[in-house]
């Protein structure tokens, strides 16, 4: 008699937590659920977990590496990684070719967002009900101290969710110990990417240097207290985002392509719903969400003490205090109102 191996009981609680991750958004059984899949240890182990789900017979599971191209050899990479997710029975898979832009923006940031664009365009051409991400728990601490290195808000400091739309990020209570463990089960040979050792990189000293410092420092278990802070703060986000918005609805007025939000309304919100509620505003005209310091700037018009504005708050979108007996550009007078516009002088 054949005695099958013991299951890990990491693998265990990770399958737990991919079925509890599709339970959660509703994945209808029998849909094709995708894993993003660099042929890193993360990833690996999530698409090795996710293929239970395909024998199982509960839901058809498939892959897409993404090649950046950025590494020598990165196509050798991709083709290994499309190798053993075939071997672990993910059909489809396939690996798309990108091109990171090198001007505009960071090379994170660039890589990041061609990632996207290919995983997007996968969901739609298979027909995907979701798309499995593997950042685990580490990932996620990692970015609560990047937030906190840059003064960000709660809903930076939130970190990732578990899910965004289609996208499912079922590991973040995982370590890399764990996803290194299941990799270990299922006789994986994971790739392991140089870049996350390089010190060009923020997010590479945090993981070598930083953590590493914290948990000699001051005792271990570290990441899970940032990735407990990440929970926390991301219900708190959420509470506040969703009693913005209604705030948002109440006091918003639209004038000839601006945007009119009383004074006396924003001054009544505490400060974490007001700023909210202008940054709505900005992002509304198109705008990108405007730093604290511009915020404060604009929540000074409604002292009115000082200058009426213009005040420039990100994406060539400017608020300012309309004065008495003026009225508001193309418009009929507007005081009491804090009128935000874009691409509009302001008339002295």
């Amino acid at each position: 008699m054949i005695r099958r191996p013991r299951l890990s009981p990491v693998v265990g609680v990770a399958r737990n937590l991919v079925r509890q991750a599709l339970r959660d958004a509703e994945v209808a059984q029998g849909s094709l659920v995708l894993v993003a899949c660099s042929g890193g240890p993360d990833s690996l182990a999530l698409a090795a977990t996710a293929s239970h789900f395909a024998r199982s017979g509960e839901f058809r599971v498939g892959a897409v590496v993404v090649d950046h191209g950025l590494q020598a050899g990165s196509a050798d990479v991709a083709d290994r990684a499309q190798q053993q997710l075939q071997a672990l029975g993910l059909d489809p898979v396939e690996v798309r070719r990108v091109t990171v832009p090198t001007s505009g923006m960071g090379p994170e940031a660039a890589a990041r967002t061609v990632r996207y664009e290919a995983l997007d365009a996968a969901v739609v051409g298979h027909g995907a009900a979701a798309v499995l991400l593997g950042h685990t728990l580490d990932d996620q601490a990692e970015q609560v101290l990047l937030g906190l290195s840059r003064g960000s808000g709660t809903r930076s400091l939130a970190g990732m969710p578990a899910r965004r739309g289609s996208y499912l990020r079922p590991f973040l209570s995982l370590q890399r110990a764990d996803t290194d463990e299941v990799c270990r089960f299922e006789n994986l040979q994971p790739w392991h990417d140089p870049s996350n050792a390089d010190p060009v990189f923020a997010r590479s000293r945090v993981r070598s240097e930083v953590l590493p410092y914290l948990e000699e420092q001051l005792g271990p278990g570290i990441a899970r207290a940032l990735y407990r802070t990440s929970r926390i703060l991301g219900q708190d986000a959420d509470y506040l985002d969703a009693v913005s918005k209604d705030e948002y609805g109440r006091i918003r007025r639209e004038h000839d392509g601006g945007i009119l939000l009383s004074e006396e309304a924003l001054r009544s919100l505490p400060p974490s719903l007001r700023q909210r509620v202008l940054a709505l505003a900005v992002v509304e005209l198109g705008g990108v969400q405007p730093s604290y310091e511009r915020l404060l700037a604009a929540e000074n018009l409604l002292r009115r003490e000082g200058s009426a504005g213009p005040v420039q708050l990100g994406g060539n979108v400017s608020a300012y205090r309309q004065v008495r007996g003026k009225p508001v550009p193309h418009g009929e007078p507007g005081y009491g109102s804090l009128v935000l516009r874009k691409n509009r002088r302001v008339p002295s």
